[in-house]
């Protein structure tokens, strides 16, 4: 009896799969756990292989049973050793007399490892994943709320696709399986086959020819003398499509139900428990237990590459083993080809299931009933995995058609966080990466060529052109900047060619602002290079060109920076009117260069030239006008001319403390190049002005800064100095200083509008 069908090969079978479920533990760490020494290499070997003529004695099966579940335990995985040989005994009836002619030399094991008392009867429940990682928290609340009594009995557990729903429900029926007497798993997902399930569940029960349309009444029925017991409906839909599945009146009485969807709309008829992706202590702890030579820096790159995501990570690994892709490796194809590697590797258990096919059942719902929530869907793929303000599809031309309607936008909107595509919350949507990333590669070209034109454009009429002067233009930024970036990463589509270029001078613009010059510089090249491709774009180029002049000039490489400036200025004196702010802008910004470069004398007349034409534009007390004041002084203070930069400095102090918060960097920046110049001519305020300046700095940019702690430094300095006349010394302090402080948004003039001829 050695075909497929024999008891030999069920008996050989069971065995491996319970090394399986033990971890698939080495034949050293069997013999190992071999606590009366019954088995050997070679036993082991015959065990397994299923090469022995007669039954093996009891005593080494019972001996290869108890090593395998001590091998378990050391690797944290919970197995009872009597469940286990009573399995093995009475799971199979044709192996009855087997065990039995053997019974009289099964030895009891010396020590009883702890374990539930007895297992539950099982309908279709799936086996365990040995690989299961955390979510012990979360274990532990699903408990709490399944025993806590009134309507703790069913708890729906919801969350993003691939999240680990199942894998969670599955997982809580092992870990708690002493505490039922009966188990059953339903597939839900068609709620049309759902019948047939419990017609089968009733068989399973005991129960014959029970009439289609009393199948669940009667399985209920009969459950309860199987008390307590737990059904779990996976990958369930909206409760009405379950309303007959599920148990009415006192039927659920002594069981729990346990139902996983992606799908709100459950917290009327359950409690809901909200899963959530892994943490990355998770995911990193998921990848190093399951890639060899995985390292916890590549993992945690992995991890974030692919959002945290459990089905994307295990896939991962299924890939990595299979390939015997080195990790390093496996994360530069998922960092260049993301949309590409979703759709490989497998799952051990799932082989059908990938991250690329995942929500395909969600989106032809979504293309069949609600096409303008698709168009959103859509939209959204091609954004940042970061929160979409929902104000970005609207305006005068809304991008999405339900926009313009408040009700059927919240319609529209709720559809994608309805079917668990999207988090919704009070004025934005949130979208996996992986989510973002199937969408993209189902996308076909014109339809993506589409999107991109459309949120290119929506994006350069929602983000702030004025970066300095509009008050709301930091945090708008902050918001949208993700976004522009998501969308401007790849070559444009000729259609938007022009509004690209925009775009990204303008994100470069923000950066510069904010110190990060790194960023900046590669999105104000490539603004460059697209306005210089289109051709008769002078004046666009000229902003280009002055905006690369200013992030090298802040980079501390003013010789880098004279020559796009110097091109700048030829170009809009070519294209603008004389009197325009852009040639302000240039002339402010050369001359800070030549400044920067030691040819004050050159910087002079450029910084006065741009005085006069931003006081004509915008008037003698603009913010804008404290830029040139600033530029000025700054000029005639390496001069020595310490008399004429005084008066230009306190102009800019009092425009800017009218016009920005008490504790804006800009009056502290002026605060500081005060208190240097009335040092120099003996005034004993200068360390109170200093002091103010660096508190200022200290609170906008934090203690550590270098800035703040050069502030403190020249404030304690002056303050040590007062009543002294060590010109030599401070003047080179304060040269230094200047140097020094004019890096992150200091005193140099910005253009009022970069993306547009002013």
């Amino acid at each position: 009896m050695k075909g497929p069908g024999s008891p030999q090969s069920w008996f050989v079978n069971r065995l491996q799969r319970l090394r399986t479920a033990a971890g698939s533990p080495a034949q050293a760490q069997l013999l190992a756990h071999d606590e009366h020494k019954v088995l050997t290499r070679s036993s082991l070997s015959d065990l397994l292989a299923g090469k022995f003529s007669k039954p093996p004695p009891w005593e080494r099966v019972a001996a290869y049973a108890t090593a395998c579940v001590r091998a378990a335990h050391a690797g944290r995985i919970d197995l009872s050793c009597e469940e286990e040989l009573a399995r093995l005994r009475s799971d199979h009836a044709t192996l009855t007399d087997l065990f039995e002619t053997t019974a009289g030399t099964v030895r009891t094991p010396a020590a009883r490892l702890p374990g539930p008392r007895h297992r539950p009867a099982a309908y279709r429940l799936p086996p365990r994943n040995t690989h299961f990682t955390g979510r012990d928290a979360t274990l532990r609340e699903l408990r709490r709320r399944l025993t806590s009594g009134g309507e703790g009995a069913m708890q729906v557990v919801h969350g993003l696709g691939g999240v680990g729903k199942t894998q969670l429900a599955v997982e809580y029926a092992y870990l708690y399986r002493s505490e039922y007497r009966f188990v059953a798993f339903v597939d839900a997902e068609d709620p049309d086959l759902v019948p047939s399930q419990f017609a089968s569940l009733a068989r399973e029960l005991g129960l014959a020819e029970v009439d289609s349309e009393q199948v669940v009444h009667r399985v209920y029925g009969e459950l309860r003398d199987h008390r307590p017991w737990l059904v779990i409906f996976d990958n369930g839909e909206r409760p009405g499509t379950l309303r007959d599945a599920l148990p009415s009146g006192d039927l659920g009485s002594g069981g729990h139900l346990v139902v996983t969807t992606r799908l709100r709309g459950w917290s009327g008829r359950a409690g809901v428990l909200d899963l959530d992706v892994f943490s990355r202590r998770e995911a990193v702890q998921l990848l190093t237990r399951r890639v060899c030579g995985m390292t916890a820096e590549v993992a945690d790159r992995i991890a974030e590459h692919l959002g945290d995501l459990p089905l994307g990570l295990e896939q991962a690994a299924g890939y990595m083993d299979y390939h015997h892709t080195a990790p390093a490796e496996y994360l530069a194809l998922l960092a260049s080809r993301l949309e590409d590697m979703i759709a490989l590797g497998e799952l051990t258990d799932r082989p059908a299931v990938v991250v690329a096919t995942l929500w395909q059942l969600s989106v032809r719902k979504l293309r069949s009933q609600r096409p303008q929530a698709m168009r959103l869907l859509e939209l959204c793929a091609l954004l940042a995995p970061e929160p979409i303000p929902l104000d970005l599809f609207g305006g005068e031309e809304p991008l999405i058609a339900a926009a313009a309607d408040p009700v059927a936008w919240d319609v529209t909107v709720g559809a994608l966080a309805g079917l668990g595509l999207a988090r919704r919350g009070a004025s934005s949507l949130v979208l996996h990466r992986l989510v973002q990333a199937a969408i993209r590669a189902a996308m076909p070209d014109d339809v993506r060529a589409d999107a991109r034109v459309r949120l290119c454009r929506a994006l350069l009429a929602a983000v702030p052109h004025d970066v300095h002067g509009d008050p709301r233009a930091r945090s708008r930024w902050q918001e949208l900047l993700p976004h522009a970036l998501a969308v401007t990463k790849d070559e444009p589509p000729a259609e938007c060619a022009a509004e690209t270029a925009t775009l990204l001078r303008l994100a470069s613009a923000f950066l510069l602002s904010i110190g990060d010059h790194s960023v900046a510089l590669p999105l104000c090249e490539r603004a460059l290079a697209i306005d210089e491709s289109l051709g008769q774009r002078d004046a666009e180029t000229g902003f280009d060109l002055i905006t690369l002049a200013q992030i090298h000039r802040d980079r501390g490489a003013p010789e880098r920076a004279r020559p796009p400036a110097e091109r700048a200025l030829d170009l809009h004196e070519s294209c603008l009117p004389a009197d325009s702010p852009a040639i302000a802008t240039d002339l402010a910004t050369l001359a800070r260069i030549h400044h920067l470069l030691g040819d004050h004398e050159a910087a002079v007349p450029l910084a006065e030239r741009a005085l006069r034409i931003d006081e004509a534009a915008y008037g003698p007390d603009d913010p804008y006008v404290s830029f040139d004041l600033i530029a000025l002084a700054s000029v005639h203070l390496s001069l020595d001319d310490h008399a004429v930069a005084v008066p230009l400095i306190s102009r800019a102090l009092r425009i800017r403390e009218a016009s920005y918060a008490p504790d804006h960097l800009y009056i502290g920046y002026a605060l500081l190049l005060k208190a240097r110049a009335v040092h120099a001519l003996g005034d004993p305020a200068a360390a109170a002005l200093a002091r103010r300046g660096a508190l200022i700095l200290k609170t906008r940019l934090g203690t550590s800064h270098p800035k703040t702690e050069d502030a403190f430094a020249l404030a304690n300095r002056l303050q040590e100095d007062s009543g002294c006349r060590e010109h030599a010394e401070l003047s080179a302090a304060a040269e230094a200083h200047e140097t020094e402080a004019a890096a992150p948004v200091p005193d140099s003039r910005p253009s009022r509008a970069p993306g547009a001829v002013t």
